[in-house]
C-alpha cells in the first residue's frame, strides 16, 4: 500500500486537500506556524508526515518556518509551509533569498481579510501582489490559484513539480472560502512527480549556477553528494563567487525573471466556457470564480453573449493568451476580485485599451454573489 497516495474518492476540506497534494508529491518535510485559516494544512501533515518517515516541524514563526524549508530542500527534500498573508509579510526576506539561490519550496497562503490582523476567520483575495512582488528587487514567481478542495489537490502536485523544474518559490494562492469548504476530492492510482535534475558531470567538474542553451534553470545538486553548492544571498558569477559587476548582476537579474517570465504559454493554466461568440467576458479567480460562473451560465440562459474565464495562473501573468483574447472580440471585460482592484490593472495592462476593462471589487469578508455579477453583466452587455 503507498501511505503517500490515499487513493479514491473523499470529503474533504481544502486545506486537508492541499496536505494530500503534497504527501504525493513526495513531501518530505513540512515546516509552519499556526495561523487562521491555514492551520489545517499544517495539523494534517503532523501525523501524515509520521505515517512516511517524514519530518513535521513547528517553526518558531513564519520566517523561521521557510527558514527550515529553504535548508530541507538544499538538503534534497522536498518541502513546503503554509500561512496567510501575516505570515508571508513576514517570510519576504526569505522568498527573496530563495528566488536568488534557486531554491525550490512550496508555499501555501490561504488568504484572509486584512491588512494587518484583519478578519482572521474571514476570506479575501488580498495578497496577489504581495507574493508575486513581496521581496526586495527583482525576480518571478510562479502562483496557481485553486477554486476547489479538488483543486487544492491538483494544483498542489503541480506546484510541487513546477518548483522543481524552474528552482522558483511557487505559491499555492488559495483563500479561507476554498481552504475551508469540503467537497468530493478524487485521488487517483497514480500520479506524475517530477524529481529535482542533478548534475550530468562529476563534482570537479560542476559550475553550480551554469546554465545551457535549452534551459535557464541549471541542476542542483544536494548538500553531503560532494558537489560544491554556494547558497549565499550576494549577487554572483557561474560559479556561486560574489560579484559587484554590472555584468553578473545584468545576466543574473534576467535569468532569475526570465526562466519563468518566457516560459507564460508554458505555463499558463485556465477555464473557460462560453467563449467562442462572448461579447461581455468575465474574468476571475480562486473562489469568486465559483460566483461568476454561476453568473454567466445565467447570463446565457436569458440570451445575453457572457463568456467566462478563470485564471488558474496567475503569476506569471498569461499577457499572451489575453492578448489573443481580446483579438477575437469582447468588447468588454469584467474583473471580479475579491479586493480593491489589483488584478484588474494587469488586465487593462495585457488587453492595452483593446476592451473595456470594468473592475468589481470587494474587499474581503462577503464573496461576490452571482445576482450581483450576473446584474453588471446586464448593465454592461
Amino acid at each position: 500500500m503507498n501511505k503517500r497516495l490515499l487513493s479514491g474518492i473523499h470529503l474533504l476540506q481544502g486545506d486537508e486537500a492541499c496536505a494530500e497534494g503534497a504527501m504525493a508529491a513526495g513531501c518530505d518535510l513540512f515546516a509552519g506556524y499556526p495561523i487562521t485559516p491555514a492551520t489545517e494544512v499544517s495539523e494534517r501533515l503532523s501525523w501524515r508526515l509520521f505515517d512516511v518517515g517524514g519530518i513535521f516541524v513547528q517553526g518558531a514563526d513564519e520566517l523561521d518556518s521557510l527558514t527550515i524549508v529553504i535548508g530541507a530542500a538544499c538538503g534534497g527534500w522536498k518541502a513546503m509551509t503554509a500561512t496567510s498573508g501575516n505570515g508571508i509579510c513576514l517570510m519576504q526576506e526569505c522568498i527573496g533569498y530563495a528566488a536568488i539561490t534557486e531554491t525550490p519550496c512550496v508555499i501555501v497562503d490561504v488568504q484572509r481579510a486584512g491588512p494587518g490582523t484583519g478578519v482572521a476567520t474571514k476570506t479575501m483575495q488580498g495578497d496577489v501582489y504581495q507574493v508575486r512582488y513581496g521581496s526586495n528587487a527583482d525576480y518571478s514567481i510562479i502562483a496557481l490559484v485553486p477554486d476547489s478542495p479538488q483543486e487544492m489537490f491538483d494544483l498542489t502536485l503541480e506546484a510541487f513539480n513546477l518548483s522543481e523544474i524552474y528552482r522558483v518559490p511557487t505559491f499555492i494562492l488559495a483563500d479561507e472560502i476554498v481552504g475551508h469548504m469540503r467537497e468530493k476530492v478524487v485521488i487517483p492510482e497514480k500520479v506524475s512527480v517530477v524529481e529535482r535534475r542533478k548534475p550530468k558531470v562529476p563534482p570537479k567538474d560542476f559550475i553550480p549556477f551554469k546554465v545551457n542553451s535549452d534551459t535557464d534553470v541549471p541542476p542542483m545538486p544536494a548538500f553531503g553528494e560532494g558537489y560544491r553548492m554556494p547558497v549565499s544571498g550576494l549577487t554572483h558569477t557561474e560559479t556561486g563567487s560574489p560579484s559587484t559587476s554590472y555584468e553578473v548582476q545584468k545576466a543574473l537579474v534576467e535569468r532569475l525573471c526570465n526562466k519563468v517570465e518566457k516560459k507564460v504559454d508554458d505555463l499558463t493554466r485556465i477555464e473557460t466556457a462560453f467563449m467562442e461568440d462572448a461579447e461581455v467576458l468575465v474574468l476571475s479567480y480562486g473562489s469568486t470564480a465559483r460566483a461568476a460562473r454561476r453568473a454567466v451560465i445565467r447570463a446565457r440562459k436569458d440570451g445575453i453573449k457572457a463568456g467566462y474565464l478563470r485564471l488558474i495562473t496567475l503569476w506569471p501573468f498569461p499577457d499572451p493568451y489575453l492578448k489573443r483574447v481580446v483579438s477575437e472580440g469582447p468588447r468588454a471585460i469584467i474583473v471580479p476580485e475579491m479586493n480593491v482592484g489589483k488584478m484588474v490593472r494587469e488586465v487593462e495592462r495585457a488587453v492595452g485599451g483593446k476592451a473595456e476593462v470594468i473592475s468589481f471589487p470587494k474587499p474581503g469578508v462577503e464573496l461576490h454573489r452571482p445576482d450581483e455579477i450576473y446584474n453588471l453583466i446586464r448593465r454592461v452587455r
